[in-house]
């Protein structure tokens, strides 16, 4: 969800992070090389997969305006193997990133991969193809909001770790454009964590300086090199709850051109991140993907943020004029409720529904969409009239998260408005185009809201259009918590979304990390796993949940 600057940072996480050590050091072999590697400090990454081919990335340390880098894909470790080299450059044009993308690749095998620059050479990267026929089996880590100065990103490191993971989905918010003296700035100054550059990113160099530091992250490195990754953007990789005419954290005057800075923003993610660029006729903002994994699921990801999203509703423009239940009523019919104001583009939605037909036409047991923001209606309950909540009205001391709240509760309005639950009208469009698809069993992947979740899905009418898996951040902390509640409040908050909400089954704000999604032909698990630590770059993780989904008539639903 939507991050707001000013939002309270609690005191338990500053006091246990000035207890902790600041000086870490990475403590795998592939993050160790690139960490002290004077050419390749930025380490390798690999992504954007296909059956025949991938995207191999890495950038240089260089003052020159072009200069060449040599790459190499490889059925082994050792490199005596190579099925495929050639030569690349890194120019400065595009900040001396390198892409190589052999093809002819074979499907569904493994691959080994390095770069060499002057006489140096890269870490040694892993990736592989997409598979093609017969799938028994595949893993899929769920990632986002990755926030460099609230914490080391373990939970990248733990995601390399995993053996059961085939392919990482990171559902957005890969960075953050806050300044240095803005949110999480009291945590990065005690752990050594403070954004680069220090002030809130606007320039192309302020985008390329700070995903130059989320690369250099010891966790991201480790994941990148050993994983193949599968991007969608949200918002933060350009700046909050942006729409197609502005964003909420840009403002003109100060700013300059929206779109001078979007452009910019989008730029940069092409530059540093391993994706394809786009064809010819395509445009940058037009970045959704179809992925097809042999014969057992398609995942289609979705472009929400700049080619098509209306702007926010911002309750702050309204709430005076709100007085009676009629008022309200008509505020979320005729404001929240506009038909005109959608999420995702037609291009977009002719994409989305010429791959669900496609997958539904070949048998495919599973359909997954790679979402940024939450599906779910999660209309905030009733919290103070049902006894979840005292009255913030009664108490002077009580924090306006309270009383806002309270506020939404009464009156069945969304927790944030730049959620799919503030697009009601798109909501359903985008639910009776895949209804017409034949797809009513979606596996909506979903990130951006700091929390886990395990929800159900349904249209207006009450018909199960699938499910939504959440991942929380993989260290942007939950909105509970981070809004100033006690823990014992926070867990009542989590509770009441579960027991009050139809849609909502679990959640869990306390914990950051990534979900795990295995997928066998006639049957799915969705394993919810924590890092304990984001403060040291030593960390455990933890196994909060794990569900099994099965298809169940012609949609999906928990075992």
């Amino acid at each position: 969800m939507s991050v707001k600057v000013n939002r309270r940072q609690t005191l338990g996480i500053i006091s246990a992070a000035a207890a902790a050590s600041c000086t870490p050091t990475a403590n795998m072999k592939g993050a160790d090389a690139a960490l002290s590697n004077d050419v390749f400090r930025h380490g390798v990454a690999s992504g954007d997969p296909q059956k025949d081919s991938v995207v191999l990335w890495t950038r240089i340390e260089t003052n020159l305006d072009s200069e060449p880098v040599r790459w190499e894909i490889a059925r082994d470790a050792a490199f005596t193997d190579i099925v495929r080299s050639g030569e690349a450059f890194a120019k400065a044009s595009a900040d001396h990133t390198v892409k190589a993308i052999p093809d002819g690749l074979d499907p569904g095998a493994h691959y080994f991969y390095r770069f060499t620059a002057r006489k140096r050479i890269s870490p040694v990267g892993q990736t592989r193809t997409l598979p093609e026929g017969a799938t028994d089996r595949l893993g899929l880590a769920v990632a986002s909001c990755s926030n460099y100065a609230f914490g080391f990103f373990n939970a990248y490191e733990a995601i390399a770790k995993d053996d059961d993971v085939d392919f990482v989905l990171h559902t957005g918010d890969y960075i953050y454009e806050y300044g240095a003296d803005e949110w999480g700035a009291e945590t990065a100054k005690v752990i050594g964590r403070v954004h680069e550059p220090a002030n809130e990113i606007v320039s192309l160099l302020d985008y390329r300086t700070r995903h130059a530091q989320y690369k250099r992250d010891a966790g991201s490195l480790a994941m990148h090199a050993a994983k193949p990754l599968i991007t969608l953007w949200d918002d933060h990789e350009s700046a909050n709850n942006p729409w197609v005419g502005g964003a909420q954290n840009h403002q003109p005057d100060k700013e300059g051109d929206w779109i001078v800075r979007c452009a910019n923003a989008i730029r940069a993610y092409y530059e540093w991140m391993p994706i394809r660029n786009p064809a010819l006729g395509e445009l940058p903002e037009e970045y959704w993907r179809t992925y097809v994994f042999g014969d057992l699921a398609t995942l289609v990801t979705l472009e929400s943020r700049h080619t098509a999203r209306g702007e926010q509703v911002d309750y702050a423009r309204y709430q005076t004029l709100l007085e009676t239940d009629e008022d309200y009523e008509a505020f979320k019919r005729d404001v929240i409720g506009d038909p005109s104001r959608r999420m995702i583009s037609e291009k977009m939605e002719g994409v989305l529904s010429a791959a669900l037909a496609q997958s539904v036409a070949t048998g495919e047991p599973w359909r997954l969409i790679g979402n940024a923001i939450p599906m779910a209606r999660m209309l905030v309950p009733d919290l103070v009239g049902k006894g979840y909540l005292p009255d913030p009205s009664n108490d002077e001391n009580a924090l306006d998260a309270a009383k806002r709240i309270a506020w939404l509760g009464k009156h069945e309005l969304p927790f944030y408005t730049d959620t799919w639950d503030g697009y009601p009208a798109a909501r359903e469009d985008f639910y009776k185009l895949c209804r017409e698809a034949g797809a009513s069993d979606l596996l909506v992947l979903t990130g951006d809201s700091h929390s886990f979740w395990a929800n159900r899905l349904f249209d207006g009418e009450g018909r199960q259009m699938g499910l939504e898996i959440g991942t929380s951040g993989i260290s942007s902390p939950g909105d509970f918590v981070e809004s100033g509640f006690d823990k014992e409040t926070a867990e009542t908050l989590d509770r009441a979304f579960a027991e009050e909400l139809d849609e909502v089954l679990w959640t869990d704000n306390f914990h950051q990390g990534y979900v795990r999604l295995d997928l066998a032909r006639d049957e799915a698990q969705a394993v919810y796993i924590a890092v304990d630590n984001l403060l040291t770059p030593e960390f455990k993780t933890i196994t909060l949940r794990t569900d099994r989904i099965a298809k169940k008539g012609g949609t999906v639903d928990y075992v």
